[in-house]
């Protein structure tokens, strides 16, 4: 995937069907419509350039697009703070921004130290293209053994386990499809990176259609359902923590309301999962 405008304009033109004028605060332009979303010219308008400048942009022949018209299209677009970044992130031809790694990744210490306090709710810290850098006990017996440098994303789209114990993964199967795109967008030229979306993209239908929609986020707080083969149903709130000095590492929470079923359950599963053969 080349650091060209060609993602650019998928993004845009993702973003443009996805918004009827309605939606956009706008009166549709007479004549039929051949999609619900709004037309290029329609988008022109509300961005205030030329319909001939967008047609070029979202055609990916455009070479420079300036920080005014990228905040213009974000707001007529209604796009969101992750989607903004998104945006300014696929525009952005900075040589610094297309540079990636493939040195050993390790867990920011301040984010293990933390964690390492988090012994009576499950969490975890992932790195660049949802790689497991660290979990507690609790994240295993919970879902299953994850050590560092496996995937979290292989996880969820290739480990029978994932589909069977989270009761809601449609959505964050979908959120982590979202979040990759996300990353791409700020390495585009990750080799590492475009290799597993590509292997998601061949290996599994859903994997694909997210990715097809253009969808773009962060890992994000949301309710998360485990069904538990010894515990039955647990119910978390799932909260992310980024350091201060790297943007490429979160840490991910799993919390509980005090004194509820699933609070009352953690620490007899934490003496579960001491008695389980390891590396299961």
């Amino acid at each position: 995937m080349p650091a060209d405008r060609s993602q650019l304009g998928a993004f845009l033109r993702a973003r443009r069907d996805g918004l009827t004028p309605a939606d956009a605060g706008m009166q549709a332009f007479p004549g039929p419509r051949r999609v619900p979303g709004l037309r290029k010219e329609e988008l022109a308008v509300l961005a205030g350039v030329s319909a001939d400048y967008y047609s070029r942009l979202e055609q990916g022949r455009q070479a420079n697009v300036s920080r005014s018209v990228l905040d213009a299209l974000a707001r007529a677009l209604r796009l969101d703070e992750v989607e903004r970044a998104h945006l300014f992130a696929l525009a952005d031809p900075t040589p610094a921004r297309r540079t990636h790694t493939r040195d050993a990744q390790r867990p920011d210490a301040g984010l293990l130290r933390l964690m390492t306090t988090l012994d009576h709710v499950p969490a975890l810290i992932l790195g660049r293209r949802g790689e497991v850098l660290a979990t507690n006990t609790l994240l295993t017996a919970v879902l299953r053994d994850m050590p560092p440098s496996s995937s979290l994303v292989r996880f969820m789209f290739f480990d029978p386990v994932a589909r069977e114990r989270i009761v809601n993964w449609e959505h964050f199967a979908a959120t982590t499809m979202a979040a990759l795109r996300g990353e791409l967008g700020r390495h585009p030229e990750d080799s590492q990176l475009v290799a597993l979306i590509d292997e998601l993209r061949a290996g599994d239908p859903d994997a694909a259609r997210w990715w097809a929609d253009h969808s773009v986020q962060d890992y994000a707080s949301a309710p998360k359902r485990i069904l538990h083969p010894v515990a039955g149903e647990l119910s978390f709130d799932i909260e992310t923590v980024l350091p201060p000095r790297t943007a490429e590492q979160v840490l991910i929470v799993y919390t509980v309301q005090p004194d509820s079923p699933t609070a009352r359950t953690l620490p007899f599963l934490a003496s579960w999962n001491a008695d389980q053969p390891a590396g299961r």
